[in-house]
């Protein structure tokens, strides 16, 4: 049975753009999907050219309505179901929450927990009709506690984790999986930190390739693995925010994150958020 479709958001660059490239080697058609055309049309054509499969992107902003309608209105127009759904995109800001732009705040939580869950809502019951599908949410080790300030970031990183938990528990029985994804630190746009630091020399990261890998990887695996810690901060971190507590761990997190010098604006872009 050949590959059916991967729906890719978040796909311009980064690990959206990694994990799609993958997907179309593994023999899937692709529907991308990301604000910049451009980039979207880059994607495509080398995803077509490398591994000759077929592809659709659609520019849109998942944080507007309109932008859901595109993608849906694309994904209904498909000859059969989504097989594989990577929901990617999203952005973080850091900051006192007080100095943040509370539009760019909402902004965050339509595109990182309402359109994972519009699109959720689309692509599952085609995936539970068929009888088969995978739905991948990327979420962070930052779900695993609160951070101050980056306090709307996790919050949405934590809802989304727990999102995919009872949709697993839900589809078991199914054929169709769900994986919240959780990496920590990752060399993407989101790099460097919004206090215009660079992350610590020593602190463990991995690429975007990495964490594209660790997805395809985990999709080849038999089973149900609801979370997964991508690198080694991840693997280290999430148990060890158990082990503390909540209190403590925020704690530690608020002294790293505090801001020291002059203030300038966080970062927010399509791809993924720095991940802490």
């Amino acid at each position: 049975m050949g590959r059916g479709w991967a729906l890719v958001t978040g796909a311009s660059a980064g690990i959206g753009a990694e994990v799609a490239l993958r997907l179309a080697r593994r023999g899937h058609p692709l529907v991308v999907v990301a604000r910049r055309g451009d980039r979207l049309a880059a994607l495509a054509a080398q995803a077509r050219r490398e591994h000759g499969v077929e592809v659709r992107g659609v520019a849109a902003d998942l944080s507007r309505e309109e932008g859901r309608a595109a993608v849906r209105g694309v994904l209904d127009q498909l000859r059969s179901p989504i097989e594989v759904a990577v929901l990617n995109a999203g952005i973080g800001t850091q900051g006192r929450f007080t100095d943040l732009d509370p539009a760019t705040e909402v902004r965050q939580i339509r595109l990182n927990c309402v359109a994972v869950v519009d699109l959720a809502a689309h692509v599952l019951p085609g995936m539970v009709a068929n009888g088969r599908g995978d739905l991948v949410v990327m979420s962070s080790a930052a779900a695993a506690q609160a951070i101050p300030f980056m306090s709307t970031y996790a919050a949405t990183k934590a809802f989304e984790m727990r999102f995919v938990r009872g949709l697993d528990h839900e589809l078991q029985g199914t054929g169709v999986r769900a994986f919240a994804i959780c990496p920590g630190p990752v060399r993407t746009a989101f790099h460097r930190l919004g206090w215009g630091k660079d992350l610590p020399r020593l602190m463990p990261t991995e690429s975007a390739g990495s964490v594209a890998a660790r997805i395809v990887r985990v999709l080849d695996r038999p089973g149900r693995h609801p979370v997964v810690a991508s690198g080694p901060l991840a693997a280290l971190s999430m148990p060890l925010t158990a082990l503390l507590g909540e209190a403590i761990s925020a704690w530690v997190a608020g002294l790293y994150h505090r801001p020291h010098g002059p203030r300038r604006e966080p970062t927010a872009a399509e791809g993924r958020p720095h991940r802490s």
